[in-house]
């Protein structure tokens, strides 16, 4: 057996497929050979960014060969599994480089904070491309065990150590939660593996009420990972207290690689939960818009506006779930990619913009915390009008705004639930995505239109790496809005 898994690992497609994993993982062995060798420990950053691009060169690698199905068919590697991993790999780059002069009383563990950062692409990985519910599993570890620590890094501070704790309690349900339904679903139909659980449901259909109720409890656990309403209380004290770039890294990627998995395995359900699922999906957005029209600390803002985009997102899963309103215009596989299709663009122009937002939010965090209260951006651009502007371009955004990239991906997502026959869950998902604009145009307000505070203005600090990655997802937001053809056509 052994031999078999050699011949399989060896495999020409196999190595193609798992080139992107074996790239972060010769990464993670070096930063931990800098660490014992201090002479490398200076080559640390460089090695982290060469990881990181090395793994995203072998990914359009991936997307342009295609390999399929390897290792025994437990793990996919296609075009769509390929973009997920950029999108995976360009979240983690954006919280590293934010994180840059951002951890000022943890700078001797910068080492093991790298390690951890590294490790987590490649439980997203993992995630998005397991055809087998333990190696899905392995993944979903992979990535949250580091996630836990990164959560509470700062360990001088009780918020930090608070949220790594909530985080690791409310995870390890989560996870139990998974397991459980996997079995269910074992004992259900015989197989834990999505190609085989994929063929019965196309022949006979999920019918069992032991695989049903695991079907169920494996979305539950996702749901958590998604921030999904009723699984989202955790999201506002936890991405408050985190480490700002280590919040970044959860609003995006983490909830990336919850939507390519439930995408993943939304076959699991039959299509009459698809309205159940689009009336969650507009509960999490009208928590998520409630929560954040409240707040007056922008991270717990931006925690809420995450919730409202998980919402946005699993309205794309309820139209999976639904299929297309009229099979005869849009066969059921090519309205499949139309789903995924959006998602990935969705997902794209979301990394760009709320770690873009994140980011900044980190910068004026790193000057002080009270500098991240909406009282204190007050009059903003006139103090540092670069900051500003990204701060301003980020939130509208977020918004919808026209001529940026969320505004086309909340396009594309309410016209896939329009193609699947659910025209008012649509349009009740465009009003409320309206109503966000409620809090995001009070950043706005506070940054050009409202008085200076005396005596609380942010110190003019200048960060290179921040600069340029703040640049960098402008440029990304505004090019996705603007010309989208780019993305579309060239990777999906």
């Amino acid at each position: 057996m052994s031999l078999d898994l050699l011949r399989t690992m060896f495999d020409a497609a196999a190595a193609v497929a798992l080139a992107p994993l074996v790239t972060l993982t010769v990464g993670v062995l070096l930063l931990l050979v800098a660490e014992l060798a201090p002479a490398l420990s200076r080559h640390r950053p460089a090695i982290l960014v060469a990881a990181i691009l090395g793994a995203l060169w072998c990914e359009v690698l991936v997307h342009a060969n295609a390999p399929g199905l390897v290792l025994d068919g437990t793990f996919l590697a296609d075009e769509h599994t390929a973009v997920w991993g950029m999108i995976f790999l360009s979240s983690a780059l954006v919280a590293w480089a934010f994180g840059q002069r951002y951890y000022r009383a943890s700078r001797t563990f910068l080492g093991e904070h790298d390690v951890l950062l590294l490790c987590t692409p490649i439980g997203m990985m993992l995630m998005a491309g397991a055809q087998d519910l333990i190696v899905f599993f392995v993944g979903l570890e992979l990535l949250s065990i580091p996630l836990y620590c990164l959560a509470a890094f700062r360990r001088t501070r009780n918020d930090s150590v608070e949220a790594g704790l909530k985080y690791f309690v409310l995870g390890a349900f989560a996870a139990a939660t998974f397991l459980y339904g996997a079995g269910l679903l074992y004992a259900g139909t015989g197989s834990i593996s999505l190609v085989e659980l994929r063929r019965i449901a196309a022949e006979t259909g999920i019918g069992s009420p032991l695989a049903l109720m695991g079907a169920g409890l494996v979305t539950a656990s996702l749901f958590f990972k998604a921030s999904v309403f009723p699984f989202h209380l955790w999201v506002p004290d936890v991405y408050q207290g985190s480490p700002t770039p280590v919040t970044a890294l959860m609003a995006t990627g983490t909830k990336a690689a919850a939507f390519a998995v439930l995408l993943n395995v939304a076959f699991l359900l039959p299509s009459s939960t698809a309205l159940v699922l689009a009336a969650i999906a507009l509960l999490t957005m009208v928590f998520g818009n409630l929560g954040a029209l409240v707040q007056t600390d922008l991270k717990r803002m931006l925690a809420y506006s995450s919730v409202a985009h998980a919402g946005t997102l699993l309205l794309l899963v309820a139209a999976l779930v639904a299929g297309p309103a009229d099979p005869g215009r849009i066969a059921p596989e090519a309205f499949r990619d139309e789903v995924i299709g959006a998602a990935l663009f969705y997902m794209a122009a979301y990394v760009f913009t709320a770690g873009g937002a994140f980011g900044l939010v980190s910068w004026l965090e790193a000057d002080g915390e009270r500098f991240t209260r909406l009282a204190s951006l007050r009059g903003l651009a006139g103090r540092r009008p670069g900051v500003a502007a990204g701060l301003a371009l980020f939130v509208l955004s977020l918004g919808g705004l026209p001529a940026t990239g969320g505004f086309l991906g909340k396009y594309l997502v309410f016209s896939a639930v329009v193609r699947a026959g659910m025209v008012w869950i649509a349009v009740a998902g465009a009003l409320l995505s309206v109503v966000a604009l409620g809090y995001y145009l009070r950043v706005v307000v506070a940054l050009y239109m409202e008085p200076e505070p005396e005596g609380q203005a942010p110190p003019m600090t200048r960060r290179l790496s921040a600069s340029l990655t703040a640049g960098v997802c402008a440029v990304a937001v505004v090019a996705l809005g603007v010309l989208p053809g780019l993305f579309l056509d060239g990777l999906l």
